[in-house]
C-alpha cells in the first residue's frame, strides 16, 4: 500500500483579510450573548461590497 502524505501548505499567508471585515470595527456588544454589532459605516460598506459583487 502507498502511504498517504499530507500536502504541504503555506500557513503564513492568510486566506482573507480580517482587518477589512465588517466585524473588525465593533460599535457595541449585546450583554447576554456577547454578539458584536458593527458600526453603521461598516454595515454600509458590507452592503455596498455585496451589491457590487452580486452576479
Amino acid at each position: 500500500m502507498t502511504k498517504k502524505t499530507i500536502k504541504s501548505c503555506d500557513f503564513k499567508t492568510p486566506i482573507e483579510r480580517h482587518i477589512t471585515a465588517s466585524w473588525a470595527n465593533i460599535a457595541e456588544t449585546k450583554p447576554v450573548s456577547n454578539v458584536t454589532i458593527p458600526s453603521n459605516t461598516e454595515i454600509r460598506n458590507a452592503k455596498d461590497w455585496v451589491d457590487a459583487n452580486e452576479k
